[in-house]
């Protein structure tokens, strides 16, 4: 941002013109919104909604990240670890595949489907189920269901509702997560194979019976651009009120 610097610059940003000092209004960089708020000014920039744009289905997946599997594993986990959830229950769970280990997922998902799936047309099927595994990973998205069963008994009032509370904290921890792989330039997409693939894939990795599979999320580098999304009338999604 252009313009001058005066002695605002040792607080921490830089202005064009300083409330500080005997000049006109002042332009803050966008980290320093809250004291920009404090002058009588509104900066409506929100880094979330920008991170939450990029989020995109990206069904061309491949393995050019400089990223490393630590580093990924790391971003997914406090992706979740940081999503919200009913009386913080933390219900949330996830099991990350990287390499062999994602493509033996989708190697179990093309013969189960292969189980219930007409036989004619099925290599278009396979191609895709192949496509995810052509990624670096994939995040197994699951809740717990001891969690739920506490819940329920603790609180006897609200026991119809964990179920439901517990779905709305997984689908908050896989937005967190596909937003936060988007924000460092890594493709993803969401899938459903379950419960198609649950026993196999319980077995495979030694999941607890209680953790029950949501949700499945392939993720690599983007190999292809996005098109433009549609978007409905804001007139039939919204009312503003008062």
């Amino acid at each position: 941002m252009g313009g001058t610097v005066c002695s605002a610059q040792n607080r921490g940003f830089v202005v064009r013109a300083c409330v500080l000092c005997d000049c006109p209004p002042v332009e803050f960089v966008r980290a320093f919104s809250p004291i920009y708020q404090s002058k009588g000014y509104i900066d409506m920039s929100n880094a979330y909604l920008d991170a939450l744009k990029k989020r995109r289905t990206q069904y061309s997946l491949g393995r050019n990240l400089s990223a490393s599997k630590e580093e990924l594993a790391a971003l997914i986990q406090d992706a979740i670890k940081h999503s919200p959830s009913s009386f913080n229950s933390q219900s949330s769970r996830a099991v990350i595949l990287f390499g062999a280990e994602s493509e033996k997922l989708w190697d179990i998902a093309i013969e189960e489907v292969r189980k219930v799936a007409p036989a004619e047309g099925f290599d278009k099927t396979e191609a895709k189920l192949k496509s995810f595994a052509a990624g670096v990973g994939t995040v197994l998205f699951y809740e717990d269901q001891d969690v739920v069963r506490g819940l329920q008994e603790k609180f006897a009032l609200y026991a119809e509702n964990f179920p439901v509370w517990s779905e709305q904290a997984g689908g908050m921890a896989q937005l967190s997560t596909w937003a936060a792989l988007a924000n460092a330039g890594v493709g993803a997409s969401l899938q459903h194979y379950n419960p198609l693939i649950d026993a196999a894939v319980a077995r495979e990795w030694n999941v607890p019976a209680y953790w029950k599979l949501r949700a499945q999320m392939p993720f690599g580098s983007n190999e292809n651009g996005f098109g433009e999304k549609p978007f409905m009338d804001d007139a039939e999604r919204f009312r503003v009120v008062g």
